[in-house]
């Protein structure tokens, strides 16, 4: 549990941070930018990012693990400093889905997983349930709390190069599809491990990866896509949904990626299936993104959109780096120009303090306590100093004191 001490500490690193007078907006913003790390080893400037407020979520990729036999330790270490360092806690997040998609592979000395094809295949939730009771104790005894899995696409096409050929979906079939994801759901929530439906409104009748460029699934995406978000939305096995970078001109007739379509996300995640928890961006580095819309413009079109937290993983070859500092302000210039209404930060913030109330000990009434704690520190410690200049005068000449002092000399 967080002390009043940790949001002191915490004070003390976002006053100097910005120029202008810091507030609760500063904090809120830094809750919806995920960023990468660079090595093996734990990152000062992150670090410095996390103690600063401008972070609320990190992620993790095989080239943050050690390259040894035995990196459980080395990985614990890096999440504990991370976490402990920040003063609202993080989201510490993985793709640990398995197969091709396993960032902790035996020969770092982590359990064998395998892919949802695999699994697919046995057609038996016996299999189902070993790996993923795995996976889920690893990521919690590493310090993870947020799981980019189950994928809920459809293998819809054969051909598809980032869902279908590297094994990621467990089936064409929904039901399939469903009871599987259901099950990998379980067993994380038993370790208090977040999951992610991922990618939506559905990337498995693809033909391109969005990792490199545009994926129009207008003519190839099928209804039925959406029924694997429906029926775990409906069950309460929805945590949290990851966003996809894909273009369907059917379901948005700008034919913007779902990432930045609020038709996709408000319409039809929100409104239509009613689902009102936390999204995740896919990563806003992929080049369907940062390749057609500048930074300034795909942050404001994915936060109007309805995404909560944006990822900037700088984990793509060929993406221009996108600093934290970066990014934040241009959400503060949004907002201060009114293209961001506070309400929408608002939303998002919400949002993500109930999800990260379930990865801890903590209800949401004490995040806010702390919060106000914050808010009012803050408030108090940038006004203090106006007030010391505003009755700040020439010391007073003791002459009595002085008298005294001679006198004994004498």
């Amino acid at each position: 549990m967080k002390t009043c001490g940790s949001l002191l500490l915490f004070c003390l690193f976002v006053v100097p941070a910005f120029s202008q007078t810091p507030d609760l907006l500063d904090i809120k913003i830094g809750q919806m930018i995920m960023v990468g790390m660079p090595k093996s080893e734990l990152d000062a400037k992150v670090l410095e990012e996390i103690k600063r407020g401008k972070v609320g979520s990190i992620i993790f990729f095989e080239k943050n693990i050690p390259n040894r036999p035995n990196a459980f330790a080395s990985v614990k270490n890096m999440t504990w400093t991370y976490q402990k360092a920040a003063s609202i806690p993080l989201f510490i997040c993985i793709d640990q889905e398995g197969g091709k998609v396993n960032r902790l592979k035996e020969k770092y000395g982590f359990t064998r997983s395998v892919s949802a094809a695999m699994l697919g295949k046995y057609k038996s939730l016996d299999s189902v349930r070993f790996y993923a009771d795995a996976t889920a104790a690893t990521l919690a005894g590493l310090g993870f709390n947020v799981n980019f899995a189950p994928c809920v696409d459809l293998a819809l096409n054969k051909e598809n190069s980032v869902i279908y050929k590297p094994e990621r979906s467990y089936s064409a079939n929904a039901d399939t599809v469903v009871m599987m994801a259901k099950e990998v759901i379980k067993q994380h929530r038993k370790y208090g491990v977040i999951t992610s439906l991922k990618h939506f409104p559905g990337h498995g009748s693809s033909k391109e990866d969005t990792h490199f460029g545009v994926a129009d699934v207008t003519n190839t995406w099928n209804e039925l896509e959406l029924k694997p978000y429906k029926v775990l939305i409906d069950s309460g096995y929805t945590d949290a949904v990851m966003t996809s970078h894909i273009v369907n001109k059917n379901l948005d007739a700008k034919g913007l990626p779902g990432t930045l379509s609020k038709e996709i996300l408000d319409g039809i995640l929100r409104k239509r299936l009613g689902f009102n928890g936390v999204v995740f961006s896919d990563d806003m580095q992929m080049h369907a993104i940062s390749k057609n819309f500048g930074l300034e413009e795909s942050i404001k079109l994915a936060i109007n959109a309805g995404v909560d937290i944006m990822c900037f993983s700088n984990n793509i070859a060929g993406s221009e780096e996108r600093t934290v500092d970066k990014v934040h302000s241009i959400i503060r210039k949004f907002v201060a120009s009114g293209e961001i209404k506070p309400e929408r930060i608002d939303e998002s913030f919400q949002r993500i303090l109930q999800l990260k109330a379930r990865t801890g000990n903590k209800d949401v009434a004490s995040y806010k306590a702390e919060i106000a704690k914050l808010q009012n520190q803050i408030k108090l410690q940038t006004e203090a100093p106006a007030k010391v200049s505003e009755t700040k005068e020439e010391p007073a000449v003791d002459t009595t004191s002085k008298k005294k002092k001679r006198s004994k000399k004498n």
